[in-house]
């Protein structure tokens, strides 16, 4: 029996080719095997930069012996989470039938129909008190499966079952959360609140950036700093200043085990850092304060000279492991300065492209770069997204999932691959100026809607509690169950290729996975890169769809708000009045030429007080780019030009504009 995984397209299941175990990579040839053996299935799911899958890696799966007892009863596979996240997504399910407390590495024992049987995480090669040992962990489960086989596989089909039945009951049409639910869900995070070191909860402590966004846009009592706000930007000034942010490459780690922040998990990945910048700049847009641009600045400078790969796009994470001194250790790299790190080989990076994941750093460098006036970061934007739609867009319409080196993962794109890319597609138009950016992220999101012109969806006003804002409020609760503004009776929004098609021939797919947490699911990120598409083109149907996705998931985001900030967020928005500000410059001929290349004779004042607008739509275009976007069918640009030359800003709230401004004096306050 040999080892499957040399010329894997991830580096996690490449750092396992070398173990003496007989790993295969996620497919059916496995389960085939495991037919044909009358054997169970270990499917074992972590990712490059997971401290104690590397653990794991060098105490049981190198160990010979333990790898014979492996290959002898069970057939192997090793799956990267962060290429196939659905079948993370469904096996975690499974898992938590099982045990509480989930994480990575996650192994699950499952038939070979694929039905888990029994599932734990990280397993010592010893026993400790409390937790058997790897091997009596493979003993008993092979006892079970030689001795007692009816039993675990009736134990398996229930679990199946519960999870059909749950997928089953997942997308049921209801209304978004009124602003009364969503105030008592911003008391109940208020009431989380580390009052000493800031954040949620004690220890371990994430960021949950998901949350301080939706705590960074809740309205307050006009001429105060509201009491949401107020609370992520304390948050924000007390992460930004401790050990979860290396001060020497500016990026943060992806946790730390004390309530203090201290004593990090030394991975730093591209979605925290990236949905960290877009914080950092809303909270220097909302204070002006030099702490928030300093730390935006430090993150924006992380993900450009770090995590960023030649081609473009962006490593999807940096290893918390290194080699010092001929050690190798965990952390010991980041506890060095800026000289003595010149000195010593950096951790690696996991170099696979995800799109989902490029997508939020395109979004948030995009943003960066306009409010700071950085052109070198809605440069790199723009290469990143260049990258994505040369490499990762086929002429289908299909998008790929994962790549590195010029090499494709198998691996299917998800619906967050769809949504994130759509969201810093449109977010790097409306910062550029250039219009193909946001037809890609039109023909992106139309896919997912099953349609080119998302005739599948309804008018937002056949939706109980979808009406335009302000004419058709919400209720607090969530309605009865129907299917307004969905497709197939569940969520509004499919990736177009389906779901993996080895879970679904198993039985074991996700409808939608809603899940959130360290960033949106898939449905809240497609959801509002579809809010964005209508506030650009005034087509209903793509507000409709996102208030349906968010209805259906509003009593679970109102149960659990630590982990559903994005759903509330977006709800939010949904629920409260719309801003959408233009600002159009006079053309400028030749070299530089751009929304941000006035003339030396024009004023900049119109345009930096733009740039300190933290909420709702912000464009910046030039008159030809404007017209590009009309004729587009982007109507929210249709007659925008610069009167007398001068940079022109237009105010619509809720689609009513105010007269055409030159002076930002004339500019109301955001």
């Amino acid at each position: 029996m040999s080892n499957h995984l040399a010329d894997a397209i991830s580096p996690y299941l490449r750092s396992h080719a070398d173990n003496p175990v007989a790993w295969f990579g996620w497919g059916s040839e496995a389960f085939v095997e495991a037919r044909l053996r009358d054997l169970p299935v270990l499917v074992s799911i972590g990712y490059s930069t997971c401290h104690w899958c590397h653990v794991m890696a060098r105490e049981s799966f190198s160990d010979p012996e333990l790898a014979d007892y492996l290959n002898r009863h069970f057939v192997s596979i090793k799956v990267d989470r962060e290429e196939h996240p659905e079948v993370d997504a469904s096996y975690l399910a499974a898992a938590s039938a099982f045990v509480g407390g989930l994480g990575w590495p996650l192994n699950v024992f499952v038939t070979p129909d694929g039905q888990a049987f029994y599932a734990g995480t990280y397993f010592p090669p010893l026993p400790l008190p409390g937790h058997p040992s790897f091997r009596q962990v493979l003993e008993a489960v092979t006892d079970a499966w030689t001795n007692r086989r009816a039993e675990v596989t009736a134990s398996a089909s229930l679990v199946a079952e519960t999870l059909a039945a749950a997928a089953a009951r997942q997308g049921a049409g209801g209304a978004l959360p009124g602003p009364a639910a969503l105030d008592r869900v911003q008391a109940e995070l208020v009431g989380l609140e580390d009052p000493r070191f800031g954040g949620f909860g004690g220890a371990p402590k994430f960021p949950v950036a998901p949350v301080l966004g939706f705590l960074l846009g809740r309205p307050g009592v006009v001429g105060q700093v509201p009491e949401a706000q107020a609370l992520a930007l304390r948050t924000l000034k007390r992460m930004g200043a401790s050990p979860l942010r290396d001060p020497v490459e500016g990026g943060f780690f992806r946790y730390a085990v004390n309530r203090d922040w201290s004593d990090p998990h030394y991975e730093r990945m591209l979605y925290d850092n990236a949905q960290l910048l877009d914080l950092y700049t809303q909270a220097w847009q909302l204070t002006g304060e030099k702490w928030a641009q300093t730390v935006a600045e430090g993150v924006a400078g992380f993900l450009t000279t770090v995590l960023r790969l030649p081609g473009g796009g962006f490593a999807s994470a940096q290893d918390s492991e290194s080699t010092v001194a001929g050690r190798r250790v965990e952390g010991l790299y980041y506890t060095l300065d800026e000289d003595a790190r010149r000195q010593e080989e950096p951790p690696a990076l996991d170099e696979k492209v995800l799109t989902g994941w490029n997508g939020l750093a395109i979004r948030a460098l995009a943003r960066a770069g306009f409010a700071l006036a950085d052109p070198d970061l809605t440069t790199a934007a723009a290469r990143a997204a260049d990258h994505l739609l040369t490499r990762h867009l086929r002429r289908d319409g299909s998008l790929v999932r994962a790549s590195i080196a010029g090499r494709t993962s198998a691996a299917q794109a998800t619906l967050e691959d769809f949504g994130m890319c759509a969201q810093g597609l449109l977010e790097l138009a409306l910062a550029t100026g250039e219009v193909r950016y946001a037809t890609a992220a039109r023909r992106l999101i139309d896919g997912t809607l099953g349609g080119t012109d998302a005739k599948t969806v309804p008018s937002a006003t056949d939706i109980p509690g979808s009406g335009t804002p302000g004419t058709n409020a919400p209720t607090d609760a969530a309605g009865t169950a129907g299917t307004a503004g969905t497709v197939a009776g569940g969520m509004p929004f499919r990736a177009p290729d389906g779901p993996d098609p080895l879970l679904a021939a198993q039985g074991l797919a996700l409808d939608v996975d809603p899940s959130e947490g360290a960033y949106p699911s898939g449905i809240t990120a497609t959801a509002e890169a579809a809010n964005l598409l209508y506030l650009l083109t005034a087509d209903d149907r793509y507000r409709a769809a996102a208030v349906a996705a968010m209805a259906a998931l509003a009593e679970r985001a109102l149960e659990r708000p630590l982990a559903f900030g994005a759903a509330l967020r977006l709800s939010g928005i949904l629920t409260g009045p719309v801003e959408q500000l233009v600002v159009v410059g006079a053309d400028v001929v030749g070299p530089g030429a751009g929304p941000d290349a006035a003339a030396p004779e024009q004023p900049a004042a119109l345009l930096d007080a733009v740039r300190r607008r933290g909420s709702g739509l912000v464009a910046s275009v030039t008159e030809v780019q404007a017209q590009a976007f009309a004729d587009a069918g982007f109507e929210l640009f249709r007659g925008r030009v610069a009167h007398q030359g001068l940079p022109t800003a237009y105010l619509c709230r809720d689609f009513v504009c105010r007269l055409p401004v030159t002076d930002p004096a004339d500019l109301p306050m955001a």
